[in-house]
């Protein structure tokens, strides 16, 4: 099966990178640790800039390192974007010809510019020199630079550190598209839990230059043993399908694992996908499935408990094999009698829409 398959080793001073994973071959994949933890390093490696002296990049079954036969594709060689967290675009073209750049210089063109100046909403901008720019609109065009050199890797290194909250705001619907629009993947840097949420199909979770976690993003968020169950915002991200929209109640209905979810309503049309989230503290328990305000319930199996604190246990929930959290008082397990493999009711109070 096409995929990314890496495997690098690279000391710099203290700091040693020694890891190796094997990703998918499409979607948005977040590189997600603590600063320091050396993800930078990482995709450094795979774009070439770092050559280690124990190293193996295969992008899509196409070698692009392998240092058992000594080989080692140069950068300028290697079919990729790269998007910095600064948009470093040439300050003396407009953003049309800082689009047109690389694009001419692309032998098996497979966008143009017009097509990528429309998906990311610049086509207004074609005119403007950088300087009259927005942090966020520099960002959109860096992006629609880096892809119409129709890479088959898109690297982006926290691509919203640089911006402030407004900008950050308005560019992550671009961003979104980006996995819907295109069939490559893209290897995302961040630290910030919202965008992975937002954004990724698949965690790379790395600390210390080392991997911990490679899965997928719901498996991922809900793993009690990593750090995003131990946050206020712990809790999963759902690939859901509109089904239905009730006028009468100003209400649309989802649709994920032959379960259904009510939200309030949605302007989009019936058989799109959407991702919501449900917050493991918005998540109660019951025996029975009784008739009540809570509009969405779900029979769940108990697959682990954890107690936090003295007074708070996190729930790990199975919901026909979707995960699902749910932080619980101690004396409400104890009320319940909760153990793993138990059958349960999870009502959820509240359901956002990503």
């Amino acid at each position: 099966m096409e995929s990314i398959v890496a495997k690098f080793y690279l000391q710099k001073g203290n700091f040693v990178l020694d890891l190796e994973f094997n990703a998918p071959k499409q979607g948005v994949i977040a590189i997600f640790g603590p600063s320091g933890s050396g993800k930078t390093t990482l995709i450094r490696c795979i774009a070439g800039l770092e050559r280690t002296p124990i190293g193996f990049l295969s992008i899509n079954e196409q070698c692009w390192q392998d240092e058992n036969r000594h080989f080692f594709l140069p950068t300028h060689q290697r079919s990729l974007g790269y998007v910095f967290q600064e948009a470093n675009l040439f300050p003396h073209l407009t953003v049309e010809k800082n689009l047109h750049y690389g694009w001419r210089r692309t032998p098996a063109r497979k966008i143009t510019p017009d097509e990528v100046a429309e998906l990311l909403g610049v086509t207004p901008l074609l005119k403007r020199y950088p300087i009259h720019l927005s942090g966020g609109e520099r960002q959109r065009v860096a992006i629609a630079r880096a892809l119409l050199i129709s890479p088959k890797l898109l690297l982006m290194d926290e691509p919203l550190a640089a911006l402030d909250n407004q900008s950050k705001i308005e560019i992550l619907p671009y961003l979104e598209k980006l996995h819907t629009e295109f069939s490559i993947p893209i290897l995302y840097i961040t630290h910030s839990l919202t965008e992975v949420m937002r954004l990724a199909d698949h965690i790379l979770v790395i600390d210390r230059g080392k991997l911990v976690a490679n899965d997928s993003l719901s498996m991922i968020l809900t793993r009690l043993d990593l750090p995003f169950t131990k946050t206020e915002e712990a809790g999963v991200v759902i690939e859901a399908k509109i089904i239905e929209h009730d006028k009468d109640f100003h209400l649309t209905y989802l649709t994920f694992a032959d379960e259904k979810i009510t939200v309030h309503k949605i302007n989009s049309p019936i058989g799109q996908s959407v991702r919501v989230s449900i917050k493991a503290r918005d998540v109660s328990l019951a025996l029975v499935n009784e008739t009540s305000s809570i509009l969405n319930i779900f029979q769940a199996m108990i697959t682990q408990l954890v107690e936090e604190e003295q007074a708070v246990v996190m729930v790990q929930l199975s919901v026909k094999g979707y995960p699902l959290l749910a932080r619980i008082t101690r004396k409400s397990v104890n009320l319940l009698n909760l153990t793993v493999g138990m059958v349960v009711y999870a009502r959820v109070k509240s359901i956002a829409l990503l």
